[in-house]
């Protein structure tokens, strides 16, 4: 059982690191990875009316 716990541990390991990094994602991870850094003014508008108070 230890074993087969361990294939599966490195199999979703290696998942994640293929989703985290594939091609395919690259474009949306560096966008988000500039948030901190972008103008307040091309953030969208929040909208306060579905908070509750």
């Amino acid at each position: 059982m230890r074993g087969l716990g361990s294939v599966f541990a490195l199999i979703a390991f290696l998942s994640v690191i293929w989703w985290a990094y594939g091609p395919s994602r690259r474009k949306r991870f560096k966008d988000d990875g500039d948030i901190p850094f972008r103008d307040n003014s091309e953030m969208p508008a929040r909208d306060d009316k579905d908070r509750s108070k």
